[in-house]
């Protein structure tokens, strides 16, 4: 359906199934430093459990795609049976380099706005898509124009994480590390692969003290044949699972790190500088040049950690929000 005509021949239209590929290539073009795939695109976006093909706006001129925008609402609950009924996300937005400056991407903006209003949301938040997201958020430094258009469409920020990338190269556990090692294993600990069963409590933690999505990584990284050395658990002489930390997790790159998390009542021990430790020597053993994550939150006690390790900020991004009011037809 033709949903709004712009100067010339361009046609803002919803997706039609057969168009990955040139919307795959037309995203790379607009954004060629964080260009994709289109089985990328399929597994992350057409693919999602979420996904509603009527919320992908495309962007069409002269029968090439030139742009478009994604909106996604819950039709399946992330966590219990909660749809977040009040709350849309948009993961993502591009125009192709020739047609900015004509008013396009905020077309497209307005169009998976309106959408998601329709749809009962009364606010946005680009972009912090979970389960599936490609960035965090906005890159403003990289993306200057982008940004500048969400703040006049009434997005203000409200978070601001940090990725962080570590060289594995010559990579050496600390000997200070590697002494508190033996003595934990000396004592009982189990520092290492979980076994099956161990899975149990580790997905229990991870869902219950952290995050409910990374819960979901762990179980369909397990599902879809995820080795299980990409793990590495602290247990106690008890039994217990107080921590956590792997990689390859998402997308199957082995050199992407995390989840990673320590029971409150154990931080402040060096359990959190093991685990991670444990994890890089792991990463650099199965052949790994570095080690690198999309997601430390700003200021908080895990990315002292990460500094304290060798990792370095390489980018930040602004999770955004916008507040935009019941459908006008409700």
């Amino acid at each position: 359906m033709t949903l709004q005509h712009e100067a010339g021949t361009t046609t803002v239209r919803t997706f039609h199934p057969g168009e990955s590929a040139a919307l795959a290539d037309a995203w790379t073009r607009s954004a060629p430093q964080d260009g994709i795939t289109a089985a990328r695109l399929r597994d992350l976006v057409l693919l999602d459990r979420n996904f509603d093909a009527d919320g992908l706006f495309v962007a069409e001129d002269g029968g090439e795609i030139v742009g478009a925008a994604y909106a996604v609402r819950r039709r399946i609950a992330h966590d219990g049976d909660d749809l977040q009924p009040g709350t849309g996300w948009i993961p993502f937005f591009f125009v192709v380099p020739e047609h900015r400056r004509r008013g396009l991407g905020r077309t497209l903006l307005n169009s998976a706005m309106e959408w998601l209003r329709s749809h009962g949301a009364t606010e946005v938040i680009f972009s912090a898509y979970t389960p599936n997201y490609v960035l965090p958020g906005l890159d403003a430094d990289r993306y200057p124009a982008a940004s500048a258009l969400l703040a006049s469409l009434g997005f203000t920020r409200i978070e601001h994480p940090s990725a962080m990338d570590r060289s594995l190269i010559g990579y050496e556990m600390p000997t200070e590390v590697r002494e508190r090692i033996d003595t934990l294993r000396t004592e009982g600990w189990h520092l290492g692969t979980p076994g099956d069963d161990d899975l149990v409590p580790l997905i229990r933690i991870a869902g219950e003290s952290f995050n409910s999505d990374w819960a979901r990584a762990i179980r369909e990284g397990v599902l879809g044949g995820m080795p299980l050395e990409r793990i590495l658990i602290a247990k106690n002489p008890a039994g217990e699972v107080l921590g956590w930390a792997m990689h390859g997790t998402y997308e199957s790159v082995i050199e992407r790190f995390g989840p990673f998390g320590v029971l409150p009542e154990s931080r402040g021990t060096g359990l959190g500088k093991v685990l991670l430790h444990l994890t890089l020597e792991r990463m650099t053993a199965l052949g790994a040049h570095s080690a690198w994550f999309l997601w430390a939150d700003e200021g908080s006690t895990a990315s002292a950690l990460y500094a304290k390790t060798g990792f370095a900020a390489t980018r930040t991004f602004d999770i955004l929000r916008a507040e935009i009011g019941a459908h006008r037809n409700a």
